[in-house]
C-alpha cells in the first residue's frame, strides 16, 4: 500500500510546489516598473538621474506669465528645486505628473515658464514651477508628484515620488509663474 501513495504524495507536492511559484513570479508590469525614490514635501529625494525637492504647493483660479499668457481654472502650483546628481548631459525634467488616487494628470505646457524641459546643472539648484490644471473636485486628501527625465514613464529606471498633503495649501486669486532660475544651494 506504501508503494502506491507515494506517486501520489509526490505529485501533489510539485502541483502544490507549481501553484506557489506561479502565485511568485512577478508579472512583466514588475519586471520593467520603475524604482520608486519617495519622499515628502522639503524633503530631498535623490535618483540616479534628478535631485529634487518641493518646497512649495498651492492653488490659483487664474495662472499667468509675464509674455501675457493666462488661463482660469483649477490650478495647483508645485515649486521644485532640483539639479542633476552627476551629469548634465540629458538632465532635465522631462515628465512631471501628478497621481490623484488612480487618475494622472501630466504638468501643463503650456505657461512657458514651466521647470519642465528646463537643463538641469550638477551642485547648482534650479528653482521653478510645475503647474497642474485640475478638475474642480481635486482640492483635498493626499497626491504624488512623479518626476522623471524620461519622455513617457520611467521604466527600469529611478522615478522620483514625492508625496504631497493638498488639505492646508494657501488658495489663490492669481498667481503669476516666474522663469525657472539657478540658486546656490
Amino acid at each position: 500500500m506504501r508503494n502506491r501513495a507515494l506517486p501520489w504524495i509526490i505529485g501533489a507536492a510539485l502541483v502544490v510546489g507549481a501553484g506557489a511559484l506561479v502565485a511568485l513570479t512577478p508579472d512583466d508590469d514588475a519586471l520593467i516598473a520603475p524604482i520608486e525614490k519617495r519622499g515628502g514635501m522639503d524633503e530631498i529625494v535623490s535618483s540616479r538621474a534628478l535631485i529634487a525637492t518641493a518646497v512649495e504647493a498651492r492653488f490659483a483660479q487664474t495662472v499667468e506669465t509675464d509674455d501675457g499668457w493666462s488661463a482660469e481654472g483649477n490650478w495647483l502650483l508645485v515649486t521644485v528645486r532640483a539639479s542633476a546628481p552627476e551629469t548634465e548631459i540629458d538632465a532635465s525634467i522631462r515628465l512631471a505628473t501628478l497621481a490623484v488616487g488612480d487618475r494622472v494628470f501630466q504638468a501643463s505646457e503650456r505657461p512657458t515658464m514651466s521647470l519642465v524641459g528646463t537643463p538641469l546643472r550638477v551642485g547648482i539648484d534650479t528653482v521653478g514651477t510645475l503647474a497642474f490644471e485640475l478638475p474642480a473636485d481635486v482640492g483635498s486628501g493626499t497626491v504624488e508628484l512623479r518626476l522623471t527625465p524620461d519622455y513617457y514613464t520611467a521604466e527600469l529606471d529611478d522615478l522620483v515620488v514625492i508625496t504631497l498633503p493638498l488639505d492646508g495649501i494657501a488658495r489663490e486669486d492669481s498667481v503669476e509663474i516666474t522663469r525657472s532660475e539657478l540658486v546656490t544651494p
